[in-house]
């Protein structure tokens, strides 16, 4: 019996799961990159990957807990920008403030977004990924609490063993619904 124990197998041993959970992570992160327009390997749609629908809900929360820690890595990033060096490195004003008191501030202040980068990118195993993942993906959540992503189930099932397919893709922005039509009443 399988009592408390969370998470799919996915036929697969420890490292395996891992190993595929991290690839199917940075797999959806890499689809935000910027590709040119009939690039191979470029992706149709960006943010969003086609898997099976086990693998999907198993990677989603990887997914969800990575952009989380970029967001608190970015608000820290922006804390630190009231200690930012003043001028261009080598030159007389940044050797001063690198003396200073004020470089350690901006080095302390600047520490959790140093080490949000380092778990992203422990968790993904894709510096790629994780450069992607701070710079495009975590800004645009900037206010969105959470669920970045959701999954879509498709109707045809996967060639060769019939499995069921999902997609899985990051939420896009609000879209406002459009008004309802008019009815008139009818004369009777």
């Amino acid at each position: 019996m399988r009592h408390r124990r969370k998470g799919r197998v996915l036929g697969r041993s420890p490292s395996h799961q891992r190993a595929l959970l991290r690839n199917l992570a940075s797999a959806l992160f890499l689809t935000e990159g910027s590709f040119e327009v009939d690039e191979p390997g470029a992706p149709k749609v960006p943010g969003r990957i086609v898997t099976t629908l086990a693998k999907a809900k198993e990677v989603r929360p990887l997914v969800e807990r990575c952009v989380t820690i970029a967001k608190r890595g970015i608000a820290a990033s922006a804390s630190a920008d009231e200690f930012a060096a003043p001028a261009e490195r080598n030159t007389a004003a940044w050797k001063a403030w690198r003396e200073s008191d004020a470089w350690q501030k901006w080095s302390q202040a600047r520490a959790p977004l140093v080490t949000a980068r380092r778990r992203v990118t422990t968790l993904l195993g894709d510096k790629q990924a994780a450069r992607i993942l701070f710079e495009k993906v975590a800004p645009r959540f900037a206010d969105r609490p959470g669920g970045y992503t959701r999954i879509l189930k498709l109707a045809t099932p996967r060639l060769g063993d019939a499995g069921a397919r999902a997609m899985l893709e990051f939420v896009g922005p609000a879209v406002e619904a459009a008004p309802a039509p008019a009815v008139e009443p009818a004369a009777t």
